[in-house]
């Protein structure tokens, strides 16, 4: 059931990243791009999670995952806070 669940989670992930980023390519929106980029992240990230619990469990990609969910937040934060109109 754990499987189905960062499935889902990697999936709902790439889907905002996705509709974020062609939000963006339309409205040339800054916050849309810097959420999709967040977006794109938390999809590594869930991706790592996957591999670290699933696939292979005898390897801690924990160090890994939390980095690369603290950078994808940090963008976020970069948008909101040094690009927003």
């Amino acid at each position: 059931m754990a499987s189905v669940v960062y499935g889902l989670c990697a999936l709902t992930a790439l889907a905002c990243a996705f509709l974020l980023l062609r939000a963006y390519r339309r409205t040339r929106n800054q916050l849309l791009f810097w959420s999709g980029l967040c977006f794109c992240g938390l999809m590594v990230s869930n991706v790592l999670l996957i591999l670290d619990k699933l696939v292979i469990p005898d390897l801690d990609l924990r160090p890994p995952r939390l980095l690369v969910t603290a950078a994808s937040m940090g963008l976020l934060l970069y948008g909101l806070v040094y690009r927003s109109e």
